[in-house]
């Protein structure tokens, strides 16, 4: 039996702390139904507010390693101590049903994505500055300054990686960063190799008769 076509598109989506790439993610989705946010797998207990299958998909560490053996996920990655993994078959599950899914994920796991799914489309999200970058880490008042200090540096670490994606956003104001990524995503949909799965029916009965 052949797979069902893949119509839905599959974004990852990288930036460092504080760039603003989970509010502009979360604002795309508000404004279309067909998209989503892949829920990931990780063996981590959950935090206060946290939902089984709404912000990870909560797992045995025996559990996430049968599912390595088993080539379950599409990337996966150890972090201080616990396994964080993007589902195969989920991806593939919605994807199938039209629905355009975004990982929110680090450069590490995009090279992992881009290696077993080439179409996949690389979105990078860069503050305006690094000094603004920083007085938008100090505004949210979660980290110390050791701390930010920190995320400082990974910034400049995760920023070298840029030009391995496809698309750059620099998110110095938000409406205009937000419209700019539903830009892209909807552009996306109008390539020809995707209208061609959408909308095969119209397009076969639109070039059927030009070629009468």
């Amino acid at each position: 039996m052949t797979m069902q076509q893949l119509t839905g598109n599959l974004f990852m989506i990288s930036a460092p702390s504080g760039a603003g790439k989970s509010s502009l993610i979360q604002a795309l989705l508000a404004q279309h139904a067909d998209m989503q946010v892949s829920v990931s797998h990780t063996t981590r207990a959950p935090r206060p507010g946290e939902h089984d299958g709404v912000h990870y998909h909560f797992v045995s560490v025996d559990h996430f390693k049968q599912q390595i053996e088993a080539g379950e996920f599409l990337e996966w990655a150890e972090v201080f101590g616990n396994y964080y993994g993007t589902s195969r078959h989920k991806i593939q599950q919605a994807r199938q049903q039209g629905i355009d899914i975004f990982l929110d994920i680090d450069w590490q796991g995009a090279r992992q994505i881009r290696q077993q799914e080439p179409s996949a489309i690389g979105i990078f999200i860069l503050p305006p500055s690094l000094s603004a970058l920083e007085q938008r880490l100090r505004t949210r008042g979660q980290d110390s300054d050791d701390v930010i200090a920190k995320r400082m540096a990974k910034a400049n670490d995760e920023m070298s990686h840029v030009d391995e994606y496809d698309y750059v956003l620099i998110n110095d104001d938000f409406q205009q960063s937000l419209a700019s990524l539903s830009a892209i995503v909807l552009s996306q949909r109008q390539r020809l190799a995707q209208q061609q799965l959408r909308q095969a029916k119209i397009l076969h009965q639109l070039l059927a008769k030009s070629s009468d």
